[in-house]
C-alpha cells in the first residue's frame, strides 16, 4: 500500500468513528475528533502540507502516478 491511500482510508475510519462517537452520544469526542480532521484538512489545503501523507510517505512510499 502507498501513502496516499493510507490516509484516505485512514480519514474515512477517523470520521466513521466520529459518527459512531456522536450516534452513541459522546459528543465532546466526536466535535474533538471532527474539528482535527477539519483543521488537518485545511491546514493541507493552504500550504500544500499534509503532515499525514508526510510521514506515511516516509514510512510506505509514495503512490506511483498513473498517465
Amino acid at each position: 500500500m502507498c501513502a496516499e491511500r493510507i490516509q484516505r482510508f485512514l480519514m474515512a475510519i477517523v470520521l466513521t468513528v466520529s459518527m459512531v462517537l456522536f450516534v452513541t452520544g459522546q459528543m465532546q469526542w466526536a466535535v474533538i475528533l471532527q474539528t482535527f480532521v477539519i483543521l488537518m484538512v485545511l491546514v493541507w489545503a493552504f500550504t500544500d502540507f499534509c503532515p499525514s501523507l508526510w510521514f506515511f510517505g516516509k514510512l510506505f512510499g509514495k503512490c506511483s502516478q498513473k498517465d
